[in-house]
């Protein structure tokens, strides 16, 4: 049967672990044919990647789906991939009226609306409350320890929260449901003063997420406090915000200096079009956690005493890289490809590799790298982008 299965495989038009240059050698399975073909890079690495460097890839598509009445949610955390420590992401899904329950965390959270319309609440510490629509490309943050609620509109929604502690997990929160079921009905009655059969019929454990129908207006559910409203917006309209255009592509970049709420996590929406990449660059701040949108692409993550290895990604896909490490990101497909990168920070920095070497002088930049006098022309003329094209596949 082994003998059989392994001649069907020599004679299938199927990829194998072999470089044009002729190392390697045949796969001759059992394996994943599939999963070979969407991770070319890692199935045949370029000759350029050596060493040990971690897993910095992982796919929303392999995690653990929590289903409930009103929605589902699914996580990555440093349980799914060990060498995110700044920053976990939980991807949820809300019905026409679902309802992540009142609750709220020890870290903060920040949140990306993919698709359809939500309504958040909250109140701060100051007992100044917060209730707002977020659509399509819209942003939500709320501080640590500050109580929030999050219910599907209309047609429902799907969005991406991230929160400022790779250990974190949405299904360990603090949510008001699990704080009654386990709380004594007497004291209960005393803290609100009424009977305790008020309380007969509570959750006997966390409720999570749960199906209630679509809210009204706005206007109809408003709530004035005696203390006045937020002052720090917890939404912004990041699809709104003008982009940054370069040869290439565009990057809309959020942080404290236009999101002033947003004090931990700071972030760039990213649009890199076929035959581009996001140059060369690092960032001096701290580790960047990313989440791939639509199309696909690649990165090679550079990380000193010869390491550096090539990861494939496509939507769903969360890619990461450790501060300072040296990366790029390449269009390798034929659709425009987005993604967000986010960093634990309150302000959003990069070094650019070009920028660099442009504005070092050119006779040490020749003699260090033994390079022709083109390069020498083309960083004299170098603006800079974010994002740029590239001859190379």
């Amino acid at each position: 049967m082994e003998n059989k299965h392994r001649t069907q495989s020599a004679h299938t038009n199927v990829p194998q672990p072999i470089r044009s240059d002729g190392a390697g050698a045949t796969d001759l399975g059992p394996r994943d044919i599939m999963r070979d073909i969407e991770n070319v890079n890692m199935f045949v690495p370029p000759v350029t990647d050596a060493g040990l460097i971690p897993n910095m890839r992982f796919s929303f598509s392999d995690t653990h789906m929590q289903l409930n009445h009103g929605g589902w949610s699914r996580e990555i955390t440093v349980r799914e991939l060990p060498i995110a420590t700044t920053l976990a992401g939980v991807n949820m899904r809300l019905t026409p009226g679902g309802v992540r329950e009142l609750h709220w965390h020890q870290q903060a959270e920040w949140a990306y609306m993919l698709y359809g319309r939500a309504r958040i609440t909250s109140v701060d510490q100051q007992g100044r409350n917060f209730i707002a629509d977020v659509g399509q490309g819209d942003l939500w943050y709320f501080p640590a320890g500050i109580p929030h609620s999050i219910q599907g509109l209309e047609d429902g929604c799907e969005f991406l929260l991230v929160f400022d502690d790779g250990h974190f997990s949405d299904l360990s929160t603090l949510s008001i449901s699990d704080w009654f079921a386990h709380t004594p009905k007497e004291v209960l009655s005393a803290n609100f003063g009424v009977p305790e059969s008020a309380f007969s019929c509570i959750p006997s454990k966390q409720v999570y997420i749960y199906q209630d129908i679509v809210p009204g207006s706005l206007e109809s559910q408003e709530i004035q406090s005696p203390y006045g409203t937020i002052p720090l917006s917890f939404k912004h309209q990041l699809l709104a915000q003008t982009p940054i255009r370069t040869p290439g592509g565009s990057v809309r970049i959020v942080d404290s200096t236009n999101f002033p709420i947003s004090k931990t996590i700071a972030a760039a929406l990213v649009e890199i079009e076929p035959g581009a990449m996001r140059e060369l660059h690092w960032h001096p701040n701290n580790d960047e956690w990313q989440y791939y949108l639509a199309g696909q692409g690649r990165m090679t993550v550079f990380g000193g005493s010869g390491a550096a290895r090539t990861f494939d990604y496509r939507a769903g896909d969360v890619g990461y890289v450790p501060f300072a490490y040296g990366h790029y990101i390449q269009n390798t497909g034929n659709q425009t490809l987005w993604f967000l990168e986010m960093f634990k920070s309150d302000r959003f920095q990069d070094v650019s590799l070009n920028q660099w070497m442009a504005l070092t002088p050119r006779e040490l930049v020749r003699d260090n790298l033994n390079v022709g006098p083109e390069l020498l022309e083309a960083l004299r003329k170098q603006k800079w982008p974010v994002v740029k094209y590239t001859d190379s596949p």
